[in-house]
């Protein structure tokens, strides 16, 4: 499967802090990518990067096949883009942005936009400064979609909405996604709505990527395995450990690639999306601020 979006050695740096930090990623197309990590991960710049916003600094980024500065005339028509910010005209009603963006969009499909708008009860005469945050960020949403992009990106899109409409939000975006098979690239912190969200997933922090896979094969190919602490080192020969916990006598781990313990006196359990992505976070966090006090 081709990619949506391909980086090799990708790098931004600010001075002597690397937002990005020689990344290699490659998002497939078709499907709705979750791209994950804490704030200051590089979420936002490698986004903007792939809409060519930012410049890296090293390595390359390739978005449906082009380059985002050279080949900005050709790419930026197929793309939708919703920033963090929701930057929409304030002095001006629904309406204006709705003939605006038919103005300046070759694809613009006018009537899926209002249909949508009409589904969220928001009407064309209001103006942007009378919508709500949740609103903005539909009508956003809209707009981007009526460009009939073959790729969208949002940067945090729901990150500041209550849950009645971020719940709202995602289900125009998947709706929107199973109607037209467009591929869908979000950026979040929000762990917790991950595995109804998405059916790709990104774990970013530090800059790199600290997990990539199918979401089913990711919670597939973790387990939670429960044993004697005094048996710890045989369990570290031979799984792989992403994070561990001992109470008294008894210790467990968050472990990849597992179908079963290594002996009879573990046990093995399931483990939810939202834990993983924890553990690997935590991770990277404490591999961090270890490099940092070497440092």
């Amino acid at each position: 499967m081709s990619a949506a979006i391909e980086a090799v050695g990708l790098s931004r740096r600010y001075g002597r802090h690397a937002a990005l930090d020689g990344l290699d990623l490659s998002l497939p197309q078709g499907r709705i990518v979750g791209l994950v990590g804490p704030n200051g991960a590089g979420k936002s710049t490698f986004l903007q990067i792939a809409v060519a916003l930012q410049r890296p600094t090293e390595g390359t980024i390739r978005v449906l096949g082009l380059r985002p500065t050279r080949d900005a005339k050709a790419l930026l028509p197929r793309i939708g883009y919703v920033a963090q910010e929701t930057n929409l005209f304030r002095r001006l009603d629904v309406e204006d942005l709705l003939k605006l963006g038919a103005k300046l969009n070759p694809r613009w499909e006018d009537g899926e936009a209002r249909r949508r708008l009409r589904q969220l009860g928001i009407g064309t005469t209001v103006s942007v400064s009378a919508l709500s945050g949740g609103m903005r960020r539909q009508v956003a949403l809209a707009l981007a979609l009526a460009k009939q992009p073959e790729l969208l990106i949002l940067d945090e899109p729901v990150a500041a909405l209550d849950p009645l409409a971020r719940h709202e939000f995602m289900q125009l975006l998947m709706g929107a996604a199973a109607e037209s098979g467009l591929s869908v690239v979000f950026s979040s912190h929000l762990v917790s709505e991950l595995h109804e969200s998405c059916d790709y997933l990104v774990v970013l922090a530090g800059g790199r990527v600290q997990l990539e896979g199918d979401v089913d094969e990711i919670v597939a190919g973790h387990g939670r395995i429960v044993g004697p602490s005094d048996a710890l080192e045989n369990a570290r020969a031979v799984h792989q450990v992403i994070a561990e916990t001992r109470a008294g006598r008894q210790a467990m781990m968050l472990v990849r690639n597992s179908a079963r313990p290594f002996d009879t006196r573990w046990t093995s359990e399931t483990v939810p999306l939202e834990e993983i992505v924890l553990a690997y976070l935590r991770s990277a966090a404490t591999t961090t601020l270890e490099d940092r006090r070497a440092a």
